[in-house]
Protein backbone atom coordinates (compact mmCIF):
# COMPACT_ATOMS: atom_id res chain seq x y z
CA UNK A 1 0.00 0.00 0.00
CA UNK A 2 0.93 3.55 -1.10
CA UNK A 3 0.13 6.99 0.64
CA UNK A 4 0.36 10.15 -0.75
CA UNK A 5 -0.39 13.52 1.26
CA UNK A 6 -1.95 15.93 -1.34
CA UNK A 7 -1.74 19.71 -0.88
CA UNK A 8 -4.31 20.58 -2.85
CA UNK A 9 -4.46 24.41 -3.92
CA UNK A 10 -7.21 26.36 -3.10
CA UNK A 11 -7.51 28.05 -6.66
CA UNK A 12 -8.62 24.30 -8.13
CA UNK A 13 -11.08 23.95 -5.76
CA UNK A 14 -12.80 27.60 -6.13
CA UNK A 15 -10.78 29.64 -9.01
CA UNK A 16 -13.70 31.61 -10.15
CA UNK A 17 -16.73 30.02 -8.17
CA UNK A 18 -16.30 25.98 -7.26
CA UNK A 19 -14.81 24.39 -10.46
CA UNK A 20 -17.21 20.97 -10.10
CA UNK A 21 -15.39 19.86 -13.18
CA UNK A 22 -12.23 19.68 -12.00
CA UNK A 23 -13.83 18.82 -8.65
CA UNK A 24 -15.22 15.28 -10.78
CA UNK A 25 -12.29 14.47 -12.52
CA UNK A 26 -10.44 14.94 -9.46
CA UNK A 27 -12.77 12.55 -8.01
CA UNK A 28 -12.25 9.51 -10.51
CA UNK A 29 -8.65 9.77 -10.48
CA UNK A 30 -8.12 10.05 -6.44
CA UNK A 31 -11.08 6.72 -6.69
CA UNK A 32 -8.79 4.88 -9.24
CA UNK A 33 -5.56 5.14 -6.85
CA UNK A 34 -7.43 3.80 -4.02
CA UNK A 35 -8.72 1.22 -5.58
CA UNK A 36 -5.04 -0.16 -6.08
CA UNK A 37 -5.27 -0.47 -2.32
CA UNK A 38 -3.22 2.83 -1.70
CA UNK A 39 -4.33 5.91 0.34
CA UNK A 40 -5.11 9.60 -0.62
CA UNK A 41 -4.71 12.38 2.32
CA UNK A 42 -5.45 15.53 0.52
CA UNK A 43 -4.82 18.77 2.64
CA UNK A 44 -6.85 21.50 1.00
CA UNK A 45 -6.02 25.46 0.86
CA UNK A 46 -7.73 28.61 0.99
CA UNK A 47 -6.86 29.79 -2.89
CA UNK A 48 -8.50 32.57 -4.09
CA UNK A 49 -11.11 32.75 -1.62
CA UNK A 50 -8.98 33.25 1.41
CA UNK A 51 -7.66 36.03 -0.52
CA UNK A 52 -10.89 37.66 -1.71
CA UNK A 53 -11.79 37.49 1.83
CA UNK A 54 -8.54 39.21 3.23
CA UNK A 55 -8.20 41.85 0.71
CA UNK A 56 -12.15 42.55 1.73
CA UNK A 57 -11.08 42.69 5.00
CA UNK A 58 -7.92 44.43 4.93
CA UNK A 59 -10.28 47.11 2.53
CA UNK A 60 -12.48 48.24 5.79
CA UNK A 61 -9.75 47.72 8.57
CA UNK A 62 -6.24 48.23 7.56
CA UNK A 63 -4.96 47.61 11.48
CA UNK A 64 -5.61 43.92 10.67
CA UNK A 65 -2.12 42.18 11.64
CA UNK A 66 -0.84 38.73 9.20
CA UNK A 67 -1.68 36.73 12.16
CA UNK A 68 -5.64 37.53 12.06
CA UNK A 69 -5.62 37.82 7.84
CA UNK A 70 -4.34 33.51 8.21
CA UNK A 71 -7.05 32.97 10.83
CA UNK A 72 -9.32 34.20 7.90
CA UNK A 73 -7.54 32.84 5.35
CA UNK A 74 -7.36 28.88 7.91
CA UNK A 75 -11.56 29.37 7.84
CA UNK A 76 -11.49 29.27 4.15
CA UNK A 77 -9.60 26.46 3.99
CA UNK A 78 -12.09 24.36 6.31
CA UNK A 79 -14.97 25.11 4.05
CA UNK A 80 -12.82 24.04 1.00
CA UNK A 81 -12.11 20.86 2.82
CA UNK A 82 -15.91 20.44 3.85
CA UNK A 83 -16.84 20.67 0.14
CA UNK A 84 -13.99 18.03 -0.90
CA UNK A 85 -14.61 15.26 1.87
CA UNK A 86 -18.38 15.90 0.48
CA UNK A 87 -17.58 15.18 -2.80
CA UNK A 88 -15.70 11.56 -2.13
CA UNK A 89 -18.94 11.06 0.16
CA UNK A 90 -18.50 8.02 1.71
CA UNK A 91 -15.33 6.46 0.62
CA UNK A 92 -13.44 8.96 2.89
CA UNK A 93 -13.55 9.52 6.41
CA UNK A 94 -15.78 11.83 8.11
CA UNK A 95 -13.45 13.63 10.43
CA UNK A 96 -11.55 16.27 8.92
CA UNK A 97 -8.02 16.37 9.50
CA UNK A 98 -7.63 19.66 11.03
CA UNK A 99 -4.95 18.79 13.46
CA UNK A 100 -2.05 17.35 10.81
CA UNK A 101 0.11 16.53 13.87
CA UNK A 102 -3.24 14.00 15.07
CA UNK A 103 -3.34 10.90 13.20
CA UNK A 104 -6.78 9.61 12.38
CA UNK A 105 -7.65 5.78 13.35
CA UNK A 106 -9.84 4.92 10.14
CA UNK A 107 -10.06 1.95 7.46
CA UNK A 108 -11.36 4.57 5.09
CA UNK A 109 -8.75 5.11 2.50
CA UNK A 110 -8.97 9.13 2.26
CA UNK A 111 -8.72 11.60 4.97
CA UNK A 112 -9.35 15.30 4.17
CA UNK A 113 -7.93 17.79 6.14
CA UNK A 114 -7.68 21.94 6.26
CA UNK A 115 -5.71 24.42 7.56
CA UNK A 116 -4.56 24.29 11.74
CA UNK A 117 -2.34 27.85 12.61
CA UNK A 118 -1.25 30.76 11.36
CA UNK A 119 1.97 31.75 10.42
CA UNK A 120 2.41 29.13 7.39
CA UNK A 121 -0.26 28.01 4.60
CA UNK A 122 -2.11 24.47 4.60
CA UNK A 123 0.93 22.93 2.82
CA UNK A 124 3.11 23.34 5.84
CA UNK A 125 -0.41 21.14 7.17
CA UNK A 126 0.56 19.03 4.14
CA UNK A 127 4.03 18.31 5.44
CA UNK A 128 3.21 17.80 9.03
CA UNK A 129 0.38 15.18 8.01
CA UNK A 130 3.31 13.18 6.11
CA UNK A 131 5.43 13.42 8.98
CA UNK A 132 2.18 12.33 10.98
CA UNK A 133 1.79 9.68 9.01
CA UNK A 134 5.14 8.15 7.91
CA UNK A 135 4.78 9.10 4.34
CA UNK A 136 7.90 10.63 2.34
CA UNK A 137 6.27 12.21 -0.34
CA UNK A 138 3.83 15.61 -0.73
CA UNK A 139 2.35 16.34 -3.79
CA UNK A 140 1.67 19.54 -4.58
CA UNK A 141 -1.22 20.42 -6.95
CA UNK A 142 -0.88 24.13 -8.14
CA UNK A 143 -1.78 26.01 -11.36
CA UNK A 144 1.90 25.51 -12.99
CA UNK A 145 3.35 22.57 -14.45
CA UNK A 146 7.04 23.50 -13.43
CA UNK A 147 8.80 25.27 -10.80
CA UNK A 148 11.22 27.83 -13.27
CA UNK A 149 14.14 29.53 -12.70
CA UNK A 150 12.59 33.01 -13.03
CA UNK A 151 8.68 34.00 -13.05
CA UNK A 152 7.42 32.72 -16.60
CA UNK A 153 4.70 35.30 -16.39
CA UNK A 154 7.24 38.34 -16.36
CA UNK A 155 10.07 36.38 -18.37
CA UNK A 156 9.34 34.52 -21.48
CA UNK A 157 12.68 33.41 -21.37
CA UNK A 158 12.24 31.47 -18.13
CA UNK A 159 13.28 27.89 -17.69
CA UNK A 160 11.23 24.75 -16.42
CA UNK A 161 12.83 23.25 -13.79
CA UNK A 162 12.10 18.99 -13.32
CA UNK A 163 14.19 18.67 -10.57
CA UNK A 164 15.64 20.54 -7.61
CA UNK A 165 17.86 20.27 -4.49
CA UNK A 166 15.87 22.03 -1.55
CA UNK A 167 18.27 24.08 -1.27
CA UNK A 168 18.01 25.85 -5.07
CA UNK A 169 14.30 25.74 -3.87
CA UNK A 170 14.24 27.79 -1.17
CA UNK A 171 16.48 30.09 -2.61
CA UNK A 172 13.83 30.30 -5.29
CA UNK A 173 10.63 30.87 -2.84
CA UNK A 174 12.65 32.81 0.09
CA UNK A 175 12.29 32.07 3.52
CA UNK A 176 9.26 34.77 4.81
CA UNK A 177 5.73 33.68 4.47
CA UNK A 178 3.24 36.89 3.78
CA UNK A 179 -0.66 35.77 3.88
CA UNK A 180 -2.08 35.00 0.39
CA UNK A 181 1.78 35.12 -0.91
CA UNK A 182 1.80 33.30 -5.09
CA UNK A 183 4.65 31.16 -4.36
CA UNK A 184 5.36 27.47 -5.72
CA UNK A 185 5.38 26.28 -2.09
CA UNK A 186 4.86 27.75 1.06
CA UNK A 187 8.49 28.63 2.42
CA UNK A 188 7.86 27.85 5.74
CA UNK A 189 6.73 24.04 4.52
CA UNK A 190 10.00 24.23 2.46
CA UNK A 191 12.25 24.39 5.78
CA UNK A 192 9.98 21.87 7.64
CA UNK A 193 10.07 19.18 4.65
CA UNK A 194 13.94 19.60 3.96
CA UNK A 195 14.27 19.05 7.50
CA UNK A 196 12.28 15.99 7.83
CA UNK A 197 13.50 14.46 4.52
CA UNK A 198 10.12 14.54 2.81
CA UNK A 199 10.20 14.96 -1.14
CA UNK A 200 8.22 17.50 -3.06
CA UNK A 201 6.44 16.58 -6.61
CA UNK A 202 4.67 20.22 -7.87
CA UNK A 203 2.18 19.49 -11.17
CA UNK A 204 -0.52 20.98 -12.28
CA UNK A 205 -3.33 19.96 -10.16
CA UNK A 206 -6.19 20.56 -13.56
CA UNK A 207 -4.10 17.88 -15.76
CA UNK A 208 -5.41 15.19 -14.76
CA UNK A 209 -4.28 12.77 -17.18
CA UNK A 210 -0.58 13.81 -15.79
CA UNK A 211 -2.22 13.50 -12.30
CA UNK A 212 -2.93 10.20 -13.68
CA UNK A 213 0.56 9.42 -14.61
CA UNK A 214 2.77 10.29 -11.85
CA UNK A 215 0.00 8.31 -9.28
CA UNK A 216 0.81 5.12 -11.73
CA UNK A 217 4.70 5.62 -11.65
CA UNK A 218 5.00 6.69 -15.05
CA UNK A 219 6.98 9.72 -16.83
CA UNK A 220 4.90 13.39 -15.47
CA UNK A 221 5.36 16.75 -15.90
CA UNK A 222 6.92 18.03 -13.10
CA UNK A 223 9.22 19.55 -10.65
CA UNK A 224 10.50 16.94 -7.94
CA UNK A 225 12.10 18.57 -4.77
CA UNK A 226 14.38 16.64 -3.05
Amino acid sequence: MKTIVFSLGGSLIAPDGIDTKFLAGFRRVILRFIANGNRAIIICGGGDTARTYAKSARTVNRSLTAEQLDWLGIQATKINAWLVRDVFGHTAEYALQYDPTVRIRTAKRIIVGSGWKPGCSSDKDAVLAAKTYGVKTVVNLSNIDYVYDHDPRKFKSAKPLPSLTWAAFQKIVGSTWRPGAHVPFDPVASRLARRLGIALVIVRGSNLANLRSLLSGRKFRGTLVS
